[in-house]
């Protein structure tokens, strides 16, 4: 057996720019970080500019901050539209988690708008940018994920924060499931990878509005979670390493903890119908597309 995978093995990337979403807080700085370290021009795309700046100081290297809110389409077309040059990797980390009944700026159910539709739209405006691969971090919690194509937003369903979240998670990998699949027909050289964290204590936990769930979440982050730069090595290896495209990248060991290798998925999350019908009906939701 090799050693494990670490940031030692980040490839130099000097003269690469990387746009990381979310990137202000947890698994999106810890990236961000890695990558600037690396020697990458790194953008940090984030809904509040100001979190953003503060997280920018903290970091070495060539790093800028520019606002987008993923949860309104018109923030996602604006980003997209103001932005020239290449993009070498495109990280789509950013994300919200068992958080009580919402709706985006467009109507959609908020975890669904904001972790899936948000990136689905932002990936393909600025596809036409993008020279090496887009990342799109999912969860190990897509395996409890359904996809309800009549009722993607939750509008005939009893709202469920758990059943969305897992749903947008699985959403996640058909995305990059159908994204490889049409870089592929299209010849492209670009990539589709996807990444997890496992169990990783970030803020991204604790925003359910129930006390209890959260308390429980809490001991869970102090117990058994690693931390933000561990949970961030699966990413990293989806946005670095030599691999191929349509590959899902997470811990190794057990209790979600562990080096970052090649991971498995679900049956739902490999069904490459549903991914196709998905990537239809977030086109249709959206407005945004690539061909097919």
């Amino acid at each position: 057996m090799g050693t494990p995978w670490t940031t030692v093995d980040i490839p130099p990337q000097t003269g690469r720019t990387a746009v990381v979403t979310g990137a202000n807080s947890g698994l999106g700085l810890e990236t961000a970080r890695a990558l600037a370290a690396a020697g990458a021009r790194v953008v940090l795309a984030v809904r509040d500019p100001a979190r953003g700046e503060r997280a920018a100081a903290g970091l070495t290297g060539d790093v800028e901050v520019r606002q987008l809110d993923l949860a309104d389409l018109a923030s996602v077309r604006a980003f997209a539209a103001a932005w020239t040059g290449p993009i070498d990797v495109l990280v789509d980390n950013a994300g919200i988690m068992h958080v009580p009944a919402g709706r985006t700026a467009d109507g959609f159910e908020l975890q669904f708008g904001t972790n899936h539709l948000g990136h689905f739209a932002l990936t393909c405006l600025l596809l036409p940018h993008v020279t090496d691969r887009v990342v799109t971090v999912s969860s190990f919690l897509h395996h409890r994920g359904r996809i309800e194509l009549d009722d993607l937003n939750w509008e005939r369903r009893r709202y469920s924060p758990e059943g969305a979240y897992a749903q947008s998670k699985l959403a996640n990998l058909l995305f990059t499931l159908e994204l490889q699949r049409r870089l592929t027909a299209a010849g492209s050289p670009v990539r589709a990878t996807a990444a997890h964290p496992g169990w990783a204590a970030t803020n991204l936990q604790g925003q359910s509005g129930n006390r209890f769930k959260d308390a429980a979440l809490a001991v869970g982050n102090r117990v058994i979670a690693t931390s933000g730069a561990q949970g961030a090595l699966p990413v990293l290896m989806a946005a670095t390493a030599d691999l191929p495209g349509g590959s899902f990248t997470g811990p190794s060991g057990r209790l979600m903890r562990g080096a970052p290798t090649l991971d498995g998925r679900s049956p739902a999350a490999s069904d490459g119908e549903l991914a196709r019908r998905l990537w239809s009906a977030s086109a249709a939701l959206t407005g945004a597309d690539l061909p097919g």
